[in-house]
This record gives C-alpha cells, structure tokens and sequence, in this order.
C-alpha cells in the first residue's frame, strides 16, 4: 500500500469518527436531539461528575452509630448512642489554618478598603487575645502565633463560629470564579485589580441570578466553547446545570464531622472499590478514637521507629502537654501543623486532638434523639430570596444576594414543615414541646450555642473520642477552637465513576420446562 492510499484511508477513518462524534443524545420522552439548534437547541451537560474542590477529600457516606463510644466520665448524658445515616460529603483534608485566613483578610482588605466598610474588616479578624491567661505568660503567642510564618500552616484559632461561617462563603465564591476563570467565562483581566471592588465583587448566587455581570474571555467566545446558545453560538453564561460551579463550602454538620472523623471505611475488610465489586456491608470494630492504626489506644503499635509515639496532639497529663526534653511525647506544647500525625481512614488529619473544632449545628443535649434517621441536624432557619419592592433579585452592601427568613405564615400550609425557623422545635418551642429554655437563670444553653466537636491540645484524652461533644456560643472563640469545612456530594453516593443504585444486566430469561 503506497502513501497515498494510507492518506485516504486514515481520511476516511477520521470522517467515519468524526460522523460517530456527532451523534447526539436523545430525549427518552420526546425524542427530539440535546444539543442540537436545529432541534430547539435544549442543553444537556457533558459534565457528569462533580470534580472534587480544592482542599477537600471525599466521603463516603453510610449507617454509623453515634454518640458515645466509651463510658461517660462528665456524665452530660449529651451523647446517647444512636444509628443514624450520613449521605456522601466532601470535608477538608485538614483544619483551615493561619496562612489560609490570612488570605481572606487580604481579601477583604483590597476589595472592601472603603471606610464604610471598616466594620467588616475588623469584624473579621479573629481574636488574638484568646491566648492570654491571668496566670500564664502566653505574650509570644498573642504576638506571634497568627501572624508570624513559622505558625502559616498551623490551624487558626480565636475564631467564633460567625466568622468561620463567613469563611466558607468567601471560599465559595472564590473557588467558583477561579472555575469560571480558568474556562475563560471572566475575563482574566477583569480580576487583576480587586482594589475597592466592594460590592461588585463575584458572588456566585448573584451570577446565576444575572446580578453580576462578567466579562467573558476569548476562550468563552470560540468555537471550542462547548456551551451553546439555542441557534447554536457560543454561550458565555454559565447556568448551575452546566456542571461546573460547585455546591458552597459550609460547615460541617455535627453528623458528617463525627462519621469523618472515625473513618469506618477503613475498618471495613472489603470495601468495594468499583461497581464490579460489591463490597461488604460490615463494620470490624466498634472504634474510640479517630485514627485507624490502634484505633482504641493512644499509642502507635507499629514495629519502628514511630513505635510507642503518641497518635494525636492532647494533653496527657496535668502539667504534661509535651514530654520532657530529648523525648518530647507529642512534639507540641500549643498547637501542631496541620498535616501532623497521621490521617484516619478517610484521609483526613487532626480529627482527634490539636484544636478542636466548630461544626454546624445548634447544641441541645439530645440531639441525637431528636433528628432525623438521615442527614441529621439542627439549625435550620429556611431563607428565601428578597425579591424586594421591583420583584427581583438585589445584591446587598458586600455583593451578595438578599435573602430573607420564610415566614410562618407562608409554611403554614405545608405539611413537612409549619414554621421558617425551627431551631427550637421539640426542645425549647414552649408552644409545640412545652420546654423553655431559661438563658442565663436555668441554662446556658441558647440557639446560638453551637456544637464543639473533637479534643484539643488543652485536653485529656477522654476528649479526643469523635463521639463527646462540647458547646459555645457562636459570637465567641477560645485558643483551642479552629474549624474545617465542607461540600454537598451531588450524584452517586459511591463517588465519581460509580453508579446510583444496582443496574442488573437484561439476561434471558430460561423458559424450558423443568
């Protein structure tokens, strides 16, 4: 076969795939092409997997036992076991540290440097005199420990649960414009000056409410652009069915801390790794601590030099938070970096001991007889969009969309739920549960306590079990509190690659007789 006949026939091969490519998926119900502008143009994404974002590792959700897993010293009875199931989440790798704070102050700093907005700037900042002590000289910390970078990657404390809160908004935002960024639907120039950007800086509900306008780039333009107007140009506007915004980083719920935390997927002998393996539905061992080496001691059991060195940062005894010289136990008198000791079967570090740490929910003491059997979790107060007097969407003083409480009188008729905020219900709603809770005469406990997970450098051991809990409220800090957050798992529970419920293979069915 001479040249010319290799040159058609790889012509013809690359015409034959090029006619296989274009084949476009159809409707099951009307038949009618996706994608296709000569068939009304109706957009199906090519995006079928939601890519894991930055900082973050992937959960596999299940049935778990919460509450307590050892006997119950404070005796708080505030952690009565109980089966519960946990949807798949994503959690981040390790507690949020100095460095990436910083980062947000800087943000804040440049984009709101007006003096209308002094108020969110120092609001921000947490509260380095966490660390004093009236008999204690903790100076160097109060000075140094945020700001210095020695201390870049070592959790950030003296934040209150307001503020963490308000972290993850950011970080959202910013994940989902750098998505944008890096696919050429803004503008690159666009975000090279943040300088008193102020409100109109990116705030992704407000984007896909056509309430921030970006500047596309000409990547967005070109043909490659697979997104496409209905007569078949490129689309520069992304919507939320395109695939590539990611849910918003949050806190963690009580729940999906705790299950992170104790890693079962490790103590699973056979775990199924792909569709063709089923997998065991079987937990080994009923487990105290976070880890997944020795998981109900403190100690690492394997032979080496790591032999008998301690699994987390905590304090072992009265006056003992690190050893003595020349055989330090844990190597940190306050707190460690937070890729320290070693992570659980999850992937996921620190969630024993180092700081302990906010998560989403509002503290009561039986929680976990009141939730729900899945995704359990108290705090909601329902919003909805403030559509305002023009019955449309307005961005607010920092850019991002108004919202407002749903109100009593319009979930009256509903029938899973009858008020918009529902912190309270069953436990402190006198009308409905006939409990109130006295703040400040009978109780400490308000609907801004909110749940304190995991042990810290400060404590003892007992602290360090994923299943105690511990409450503050939501406008305070301590040095020993930091946070981590979290991501909502969209489509197969199994992760990416994986398929949603049991497909089973169309076989003929055997009719002979027997």
């Amino acid at each position: 076969m001479n040249l010319k006949n290799l040159a058609i026939l790889a012509s013809g091969l690359i015409l034959v795939a090029s006619c296989k490519s274009k084949k476009m998926e159809q409707s099951s119900v009307t038949g009618w092409n996706y994608n296709d502008s000569k068939m009304g143009g109706f957009q199906v994404s090519k995006e079928k997997e939601q890519r894991t974002g930055p900082g973050l590792v992937f959960v596999q959700g299940g049935t778990f036992t919460m509450g307590a897993t050892q006997e119950d010293v404070m005796r708080d009875w505030n952690n009565v076991p109980r089966r519960v199931t946990v949807n798949s989440f994503y959690i981040d790798q390790t507690e949020v540290a100095n460095i990436h704070y910083r980062e947000y102050l800087y943000w804040l700093n440049v984009v709101f440097d007006a003096d209308e907005y002094k108020a969110v700037r120092e609001g921000a900042l947490p509260d380095t005199l966490c660390w004093r002590s009236e008999l204690a000289y903790n100076e160097p910390m109060v000075e140094y420990y945020f700001r210095h970078p020695s201390y870049n990657y070592y959790p950030v404390v003296g934040v209150t649960w307001k503020q963490a809160h308000d972290f993850c908004l950011w970080r959202s935002d910013r994940v989902n414009e750098k998505a944008l960024l890096d696919k050429g639907f803004i503008n690159q120039n666009s975000v090279k000056n943040l300088q008193g950007l102020g409100q109109e800086n990116f705030n992704t509900k407000a984007y896909l409410m056509g309430e921030y306008q970006a500047t596309p780039d000409k990547k967005a333009k070109s043909k490659s652009n697979a997104l496409k107007n209905p007569n078949g140009t490129p689309r520069t506007v992304v919507t939320f069915e395109d695939g590539i915004l990611l849910p918003g980083y949050r806190l963690p719920t009580e729940a999906e801390w705790e299950y992170a935390a104790l890693g079962y997927i490790n103590q699973n002998p056979l775990p199924g790794k792909n569709d063709k393996k089923r997998g065991e539905e079987l937990i080994a061992n009923k487990q105290v601590y976070s880890w997944s080496n020795n998981v109900n001691g403190l100690r690492d059991t394997r032979h080496g030099s790591w032999q008998g060195t301690f699994m987390a940062n905590f304090k072992r005894g009265s006056g003992d938070n690190m050893g003595v010289a020349g055989g330090l136990n844990d190597n940190a008198v306050y707190t460690a970096p937070v890729t320290s000791f070693f992570p659980n079967g999850f992937g996921i570090y620190n969630m024993s001991g180092n700081v302990s740490e906010w998560v989403g929910d509002v503290y009561r003491p039986l929680n976990t007889q009141d939730v729900e059997d899945i995704a359990p979790f108290r705090g909601n107060k329902f919003e909805t969009v403030d559509l305002g007097k023009e019955g449309k969407g307005e961005r607010d003083s920092l850019g991002r969309i108004k919202m407002r409480p749903v109100t009593d009188s319009e979930s009256r008729a509903r029938r899973n739920y009858q008020k918009g905020d529902v912190i309270n219900f069953l436990d402190g709603d006198s009308t409905i549960s006939g409990i109130a809770y006295g703040y400040g005469k009978t109780t400490l406990i308000s609907n801004k306590s909110r749940v304190v997970k995991g042990g810290s450098w400060n404590d003892r051991a007992y602290w360090l079990s994923p299943g105690t809990r511990r409450f503050l409220e939501e406008d305070q800090s301590n040095s020993t509190i930091g946070f981590r957050c979290a991501m909502d798992r969209v489509g197969s529970p199994a992760g990416n690659g994986r398929q949603t419920g049991i497909n089973y293979k169309q076989r003929r069915q055997n009719t002979r007789k027997q």
